[in-house]
């Protein structure tokens, strides 16, 4: 899988994580902030081998794929 950087999230200090990237799949990979909510996680069925993310809603523009 390749990797192309899309955006940082401009209003995270300092490291400026969430960080979103567009793959050469279609895909989306979103680098966030891990869900460890209890009730959260309850309220989803997550299968082993995926994981939750909580990322801002400043990031959202970002999810247009590039040309």
């Amino acid at each position: 899988m390749k990797l192309q950087f899309i955006a940082k999230d401009p209003g995270s200090e300092p490291s400026g994580s969430p960080t979103l990237y567009r793959t050469d799949r279609g895909t989306w990979v979103v680098q966030g902030w891990v869900v460890t909510d209890p009730d959260a996680l309850a309220a989803m069925d997550v299968p082993d081998g995926e994981a939750c993310v909580e990322i801002p809603d400043r990031l959202v523009p970002f999810f247009q794929p590039q040309p």
